[in-house]
């Protein structure tokens, strides 16, 4: 008998364990800061997020060649002129050039002279010479007794005169119809020797001749049939642009 009754009571503890069918199940106690919990039957249909991670540094392969140049693309807008920039050191002298062929350097010259005396009259007139000394390409018309410029250029001039006793000598050198430089004498008991030069920048068709000043100015110029007197002479210095 009591073996029996120690045997029930050993067996009460589990029978109080076991939960009632009729009960439901009791909750878990939780916080509020916990986050809730997935039901179970959601949970089995849900597909997690998966990420695929690659290493660039793995898969980076070599360089490749270089390309083909492209196509020049269209000129941009012109900027603005910048300032001028300083001024470079002086360049070493250069060597000097071989010689130019003599039969294509540009020449002109001429010198003339007149054997017969000249009085003024009421109008200017040109002198003009009768022998000819050099009138190299024929520059120098003996008719009109002027130079005529077919090279344009730098040109030297000189003209050579002699007095006439007590009598004034009064001539220009004449650029076209304008007045370069005069070649003057006062009366004098004795004749003497006069000159004159110039240098002038001469355009092509320029004229260049000697004038004696009309007769309100009593003036002449000697010479004689034996000897010459009267010279006028001109050549070429530098061409135009060298």
């Amino acid at each position: 008998m009591w073996a029996v009754c120690l045997r029930l009571l050993l067996l009460l503890p589990l029978a109080c364990c076991v939960p009632s069918p009729s009960r439901p199940p009791s909750r878990l106690c939780r916080r509020c800061c916990d986050h809730p919990e997935t039901p179970a039957a959601t949970a089995q249909y849900q597909i997690p997020e998966v990420r695929t991670v690659i290493n660039m540094t793995i898969l980076k392969g070599d360089k490749g060649d270089r390309g083909d140049k492209g196509t020049l693309g269209k000129p941009g807008l012109e900027g603005a002129v910048g300032h001028r920039g300083p001024v470079g050191p002086e360049g070493t002298k250069g060597q000097a050039g071989s010689p130019g062929d003599a039969c294509k350097t540009p020449r002109s010259s001429f010198s003339v002279g007149r054997r017969k005396s000249l009085h003024s009259v009421d109008y200017y007139q040109t002198l003009v010479f009768d022998t000819v000394f050099v009138n190299l390409q024929q520059h120098f018309n003996m008719f009109k007794g002027k130079f005529y410029c077919y090279v344009p250029g730098i040109y030297f001039f000189n003209v050579n005169i002699h007095t006439w006793n007590f009598k004034e000598t009064y001539l220009h050198l004449m650029h076209n119809d304008k007045e370069q430089v005069i070649l003057y004498a006062q009366p004098s008991e004795r004749s003497i020797m006069q000159s004159q030069s110039v240098m002038m920048d001469l355009a092509l068709d320029d004229e260049v001749w000697v004038r004696l000043y009309k007769r309100e100015r009593e003036n002449a110029v000697y010479s004689d049939d034996v000897d010459v007197y009267i010279t006028f002479n001109g050549y070429l210095l530098a061409p135009s642009g060298q």
